[in-house]
């Protein structure tokens, strides 16, 4: 009946949409105790090979084993009755109900099963327990629209092991999350798995998959490709089984030519930063590094316009900005690409072609009226030049995945004739094989002569894209490093107020 240190065998999955093969002869295994990644790239059908098990869809072809037994999955409650339990990035909790309440959503205990009224101290008691047994410090009586996005993941961790959960499936826990809160889940994680708990561990963040994960399973369109344990691989390998090639220089930086100074601030202050002093050559790709809370999103926003400057000055190609708004600067040159892309870059309600020309429509008004036919031809034309993964441009930006979301806030800018590029977290919550098309893209815009300013906290990005870094602490440039100085431990020093080496 199956390998019995297995608690979960899937086998030769496949399930299709109208057009579309999601899964195609995919498989997993799961054992008792252990955190079981599931990685890939965003449409490598992860999710949908985990709602499958979790009975949000039907698998047309296949074979589930669950503790060696043959089980049908047809819905939500086929899982939960086996004690397969699913926390989804987008997290599902009622806000007006109580910690509870939600915890025991569809379930509540009752204190007359014939006239059904709610045993609300039962609830809060067994609430609490739950959470007591996760170590977490929470009112059962709070509503969850109280608290913060990382304790309604553990409510939903409660939730599940309310219903005795055996297979705990978490769909990008960490995304949303800080570091200090990413520590504590990874604390009930491996909690959870010391009572026996099988979790399957969704995730883009590569360096989580080391610090938490046992095994890794990697898909790629639809298919298995390989399960490997954790301790015996690196990051290259995972990287090529998940893109189908190997990949020598994820972030592809050549020799720079830069040119003219194209950005230069002096003794630049604002609320946030002070006496900045910096240089963004064309065809040069600046990196600007430092802890949370350094200042360098405010310094971003305030060279814009989105921010006020207290002092300084802003020189554009050796003219300096008399003018200092978003509007002024988009007029100069200027784009921003900041680092909330969903709710700062993008309309997500619009189309790909609404939002490529959301900041250049000025362009296609002649006499009062729109020219739709060069809006549509200048839209396809930036679709296709930056290979935006999309048949047209009438579909909503929010159906695309966030590499795809990015190249449409780079397309954006370009559709404006900006030159200078301001890039807040550039690679933010896109997988890896999106993010090696994204450095392609700044540094193809760099070989162009576009300047760019890219400000990173992942510090292998920062030295991988980088030709120079500035590096900030508490709103001041502390270093700037060049060619073989732009190291992890340099930049570090820098960031912490030490001399770099």
């Amino acid at each position: 009946m199956g390998d019995t240190a297995c608690i979960l065998q899937m086998q030769h999955i496949s399930k299709s949409f109208p057009g579309v093969k999601a899964l195609e002869d995919a498989r997993l295994d799961v054992k008792r105790g252990e955190v079981h990644v599931l990685l890939g790239e965003n449409g490598a059908g992860k999710s949908t090979l985990m709602k499958v098990l979790a009975g949000v869809y039907t698998k047309d072809e296949g074979e589930i084993l669950f503790e060696g037994q043959k089980a049908d999955i047809c819905s939500v409650d086929d899982a939960q009755r086996l004690g397969i339990s699913m926390i989804h990035q987008e997290l599902n909790m009622l806000p007006a109900r109580t910690v509870a309440q939600n915890i025991y959503m569809g379930r509540e205990p009752v204190k007359n099963k014939w006239l059904r009224s709610v045993d609300t101290q039962r609830m809060v008691e067994n609430s609490r327990a739950l959470l007591d047994r996760l170590g977490v410090e929470l009112d059962p009586n709070v509503e969850v629209k109280e608290l913060s996005i990382a304790q309604q993941q553990m409510v939903e961790v409660a939730k599940a092991l309310s219903i005795e959960t055996k297979i705990l499936i978490m769909d990008e826990p960490t995304s949303s999350l800080t570091q200090r809160e990413i520590n504590a889940l990874f604390r009930i994680v491996r909690s959870l798995c010391s009572q026996g708990i099988g979790i399957i561990y969704i995730s883009h963040r590569m360096e989580e998959i080391f610090e938490i994960g046992d095994r890794v399973t990697v898909m790629r369109d639809g298919r298995y490709i390989g399960t490997v344990e954790t301790r015996n691989t690196t990051m290259d390998e995972l990287v090529s089984m998940m893109v189908g090639r190997k990949i020598g220089d994820l972030y592809g930086r050549k020799e720079k030519k830069s040119g003219s100074v194209a950005l230069e601030t002096v003794g630049l202050t604002g609320l946030r930063f002070r006496n900045v002093n910096i240089k963004v050559h064309e065809g040069e790709i600046v990196g600007l590094g430092g802890l949370v809370g350094a200042g360098r999103t405010e310094l971003a926003k305030a060279i814009y316009g989105y921010d006020r400057v207290v002092e300084g000055k802003i020189f554009l190609y050796g003219k300096e900005m008399q003018k200092h708004s978003p509007k002024d600067s988009v007029s100069a040159g200027i784009g921003f690409l900041p680092e909330d892309r969903k709710t700062e870059g993008l309309i997500q309600s619009h189309s790909i072609r609404t939002n490529i020309l959301q900041a250049s429509m000025w362009k296609y008004f002649k006499g009062g009226i729109v020219n739709h036919k060069i809006e549509n031809e200048q839209a396809e034309k930036y679709r296709e030049e930056l290979r935006i993964a999309s048949p047209d441009i009438t579909r909503s930006v929010s159906a695309l995945s966030g590499g795809n979301q990015q190249k449409v806030v780079i397309a954006k800018w370009l559709a404006t004739g900006c030159r200078i590029l301001i890039f807040d977290e550039p690679t933010r919550g896109i997988d890896v094989g999106a993010k090696s098309e994204i450095y392609a893209l700044m540094n193809q815009l760099a070989s162009e002569g576009y300047a760019i300013l890219a400000i990173s906290s992942d510090q292998k990005e920062l030295i991988g894209v980088s030709d120079r870094v500035y590096v900030m602490k508490d709103g001041e440039i502390t270093g700037e490093l060049e060619g073989n100085e732009i190291t992890a431990e340099n930049i570090v020093a820098y960031a912490v107020g030490k001399e770099a080496e």
